[in-house]
């Protein structure tokens, strides 16, 4: 296979890649049935994909920046359940080393934690030189689920309000560049998100008895989401809202807005030399047992 040829299968790769991906946004109508796409929503996704494998490209770059300046970079994503997080976190990282950017996406805490400082185990997977993290939910935790569900009590909320801006000073005032999202989206689009979860097999795992929930105290996260942006918006540590009715919209737009917050420029990069093969007379490839294989069932 040529170069050209292997570059056009690389691309048909990326692609399908991100088909498999995009499996995720299939709608489903109220009879379980899914919704089929539209010419003018087909055409659209193509223009969406361009865009995006542009903006990957640019992560891309910026990867390589923070990795050659020792730049530290920390990204809260928060939101309602099924606010589409998930989805952009995965967009963010698709092309990037995950020895550079890895996500955290920590459980519930457990007994132990539960009697520690409240931001320690979030302190723990902070970013090194060279590093990004991705939080797919934060220490305002505390301030949406805990505090709706009763997980904590009124002298903890209040004490995380007091301690949480001094907290990101902290982590600002290392040299921690801290980028904070919140996913906004309506009443009815979570109500078709969730259906969606509930009839597509695929994304079932994504329902717990938590998201139902949810549901059900809608006016009562709105009321801590509120508060918290009210308490937590400072100008050190700003919240950026996403608004994400549209999910490949949201992911474009914060993809981008991330990208324009990060000051990186180019890194130069020696150049690439394939080294020749090398090969010895007295070297014979041993074979391997036909068991061994998988079976070639594709």
């Amino acid at each position: 296979m040529n170069t050209t040829d292997r570059l056009h299968a690389d691309l048909q790769d990326n692609l399908d890649e991100e088909y498999e991906l995009e499996l995720e946004d299939r709608e489903f109508l109220a009879d379980g049935s899914e919704r089929p796409m539209t010419e003018a929503e087909r055409l659209q996704r193509h223009l969406y994909f361009e865009t995006l494998f542009e903006l990957q490209r640019d992560l891309v770059r910026l990867q390589d920046w923070v990795v050659a300046s020792g730049h530290r970079l920390v990204i809260l994503f928060e939101g309602r359940d099924a606010a589409g997080k998930g989805g952009v976190i995965k967009r963010i990282t698709q092309r990037l080393n995950p020895r550079v950017a890895r996500v955290a996406a920590l459980p519930a805490p457990n007994d132990r934690e539960r009697t520690q400082w409240y931001f320690q185990r979030y302190v723990a997977h902070l970013p090194a030189a060279g590093e990004i993290v991705l939080f797919d939910r934060s220490w305002y935790n505390r301030a949406g689920v805990e505090r709706v569900m009763g997980f904590c009590t009124d002298e903890q909320y209040e004490e995380f309000f007091r301690s949480v801006p001094e907290f990101e000073r902290m982590l600002i005032r290392s040299g921690i560049q801290v980028v904070k999202y919140w996913f906004s989206i309506s009443d009815d689009e979570q109500h078709a998100r969730f259906l969606s979860r509930i009839h597509d097999p695929l994304k079932q795992w994504k329902l717990s008895p938590m998201d139902l929930e949810s549901r059900r105290r809608w006016e009562a996260y709105t009321k801590a989401k509120e508060v918290m942006l009210q308490r937590t918006h400072t100008a050190e540590s700003p919240w950026w809202l996403v608004h994400a009715d549209d999910k490949k919209k949201a992911r474009l737009n914060c993809i981008r807005h991330l990208l324009s917050l990060v000051p990186f420029e180019d890194v130069p990069h020696p150049e690439v030399v394939m080294p020749a093969r090398v090969r010895h007379e007295d070297y014979t490839r041993r074979p391997v047992p036909h068991e061994m294989y998988v079976p070639q069932v594709y």
